[in-house]
């Protein structure tokens, strides 16, 4: 199966994520079972982001958006973070501050963008404008629906730029997040995470659906693709999306970059002692 075509919302689609399964699996059977594949996706997309850094010709940006307990911070944590620091970010994005809402709202986005060799993940992103804006009403209708074609040209400038864009919804059911709910209740480490607002906004899980639908199917380009990953399952999550990641960088057709030095100049100024003992 090809993960990246399988999981890939058609530019154009009508979305309905209620006919998407959120505990889908695939052939793996549980998590033991995906363990080999857990870890060799994890291996490989640490050795492909340091081929990124090292031949700093492209930047790569990672959107992760979810209802909420949907499991952005998890996929951070196990699948991203197996990169190395010093060419990989994360990019939180809440309430904007004053500053930020005297601008258009892409003007705090576009500042915190990769650059060339570098990979970041927004944790929420700009999608935000279409989503708890509109569920909200925070602006008028004809605002949030001009911003779907503002957001697929802010997408397109990037790529113009050698930088790409992969965006992940992670799907979960709304009994599945009830339980994650509960979960953090019980752990006393999760507790900073409990709002009130986690339990307010899922009255409003039908319009929150809709939305996500709306910007799904108007944003998913060719070139700056939207991926519905199931997300009940966190272990399958976790490796859905570092195989997606992993084949979409192996076609990028990365190479290290040439030495500037003279390699044996080098060697033999600098080691013909040492290895002739």
């Amino acid at each position: 199966m090809n993960w990246m075509e399988h999981f890939r919302v058609r530019p154009g689609s009508q979305v309905k994520l209620a006919e998407i399964d959120t505990g889908y699996t695939g052939h793996h059977q549980d998590k033991a079972g995906a363990k080999d594949d857990i870890s060799k996706y994890a291996e490989r997309l640490r050795e492909l982001q340091f081929l990124l850094y090292a031949e700093g010709r492209h930047g790569l940006l990672i959107c992760l958006q979810a209802m909420d307990s949907g499991g952005k911070d998890g996929v951070i944590r196990h699948v991203l973070g197996y990169m190395n620091p010093q060419g990989c970010r994360v990019q939180a994005f809440k309430v904007p501050s004053a500053e930020e809402a005297r601008h258009d709202f892409l003007w705090r986005v576009h500042k915190v963008t990769p650059g060339r060799g570098e990979v970041v993940i927004f944790n929420r992103s700009h999608y935000e404008d279409v989503l708890v804006t509109r569920v909200h009403a925070l602006v008028a209708k004809e605002v949030w629906q001009g911003r779907y074609d503002r957001i697929n040209t802010f997408e397109q400038c990037l790529l113009d730029n050698n930088v790409h864009v992969l965006k992940f919804f992670l799907h979960i059911s709304k009994d599945e997040q009830l339980r994650r709910f509960k979960k953090r209740l019980k752990d006393p480490t999760r507790h900073w995470k409990i709002s009130d607002s986690d339990y307010s906004e899922r009255q409003y899980w039908d319009r929150y659906q809709s939305a996500f639908e709306d910007a799904l199917g108007r944003c998913s380009t060719e070139q700056a693709p939207w991926f519905v990953i199931p997300a009940d399952h966190k272990w399958f999550r976790n490796l859905a999306i570092s195989r997606i990641v992993v084949e979409y960088l192996e076609g990028l057709g990365m190479q290290f970059p040439e030495a500037h030095v003279d390699i044996e100049d080098i060697r033999r100024k600098y080691h013909a002692e040492v290895d002739s003992q």
